[in-house]
C-alpha cells in the first residue's frame, strides 16, 4: 500500500509526499500523478521520507523521474544507495 499525498501545489511546482511500499500497481499511479505534473511542465518533487520499500519496477520509475529532472526529498541513505545501483 502507498499513500500519496499532495503537500505543496503552485502554478509553477507540486510536491507529492509518499508513504508506505511503492510496489505492484502504486507504481504505475506514481507514473500517472508523475506525467500529468510534467505535461503541465510544473517542477516536480518527491518526499520520500515515508517511503520503506521500492520493488524493481519502483526503482525504475524513480530513476526515470530523476533523469527528468525530478527531486527526491528526504531520500534515506538505504534508499538512495538503491538508486545509485540501479543507474549503474
Amino acid at each position: 500500500m502507498l499513500k500519496i499525498s499532495v503537500i505543496s501545489d503552485s502554478d509553477q511546482a507540486i510536491c507529492f509526499r509518499l508513504e508506505g511500499r511503492l510496489a505492484g500497481p502504486w507504481v504505475e499511479e506514481l507514473r500517472k500523478l508523475s506525467e500529468q505534473s510534467l505535461a503541465q511542465e510544473k517542477t516536480l518533487s518527491l518526499d520520500l521520507e515515508g517511503v520503506w520499500s521500492v520493488d524493481r519496477r519502483g526503482m525504475a520509475l524513480l530513476r526515470d523521474l530523476e533523469t527528468r529532472n525530478v527531486s527526491h526529498l528526504s531520500c534515506s541513505l538505504f534508499l538512495k544507495r538503491q538508486l545509485e545501483d540501479v543507474a549503474e
